[in-house]
Order: structure tokens, then sequence, then C-alpha cells
């Protein structure tokens, strides 16, 4: 498999996770379109890392920034979403912008 290979499935997860970011209505599915996106990155840091610099070390040092970002974005995330549902009884985003609480 070359990097072209890597790059078309990266910017395919990219293109599905910012579909679901910007058609979606449900929280949780932005939030999971999110997360495809930020995989999205970290495949293309990991591919042009194999392919052109594999005995640089930093490309592994900013996925796992990124995985960790990611799993801070999804626990804050959770949480305001629980919040919202607790407070509002739904978790649609349009639906929440137009209330007051």
């Amino acid at each position: 498999m070359s990097l072209t290979h890597y790059l078309v499935v990266s910017a395919m997860l990219f293109a599905i996770g910012a579909y679901g970011v910007l058609t979606r209505r449900n929280a949780i599915a932005v939030l999971m379109g999110v997360e495809l996106m930020l995989n999205a990155a970290n495949l293309n840091f990991l591919a042009f890392w194999r392919f052109l610099q594999p005995a640089s070390m930093e490309p592994q040092v900013f996925v796992l920034i990124g995985l960790t970002v990611a799993a801070a974005d999804t626990a804050v995330g959770m949480a305001i979403v629980l919040n919202v549902y607790r407070n509002f009884g739904v978790i649609e985003v349009e639906r929440i912008s137009t209330m007051k609480g």
C-alpha cells in the first residue's frame, strides 16, 4: 500500500466526519463526527511518518497528543450533552439553541 491509499482513506474519514457534523441534529452524532475528523488527522500524521521519515518519533508523539485531545473532547462533550439533557430533556442541537434556560 502506498501513501496515496492512506491519504484517500483519511480524506474519506474526514469527509464522513464533516458530513456528520454539518448535517446531524443530534449532539452525540455531532461529537462522533468530530472524533472521525480527529482520527483522520491522526491517520495522516502516521501515514506521512511511515513514508517520509520513519526514523523520527515526533509524529507518534503528535498522534498521542491528538488521541489525548480526542479523549478529553469526548469526556467534556458528553458531560455537556448530559447536562443539557438533564436541563432541557432533549439533545437536538437546533432545538437547544432556541431554548432559554
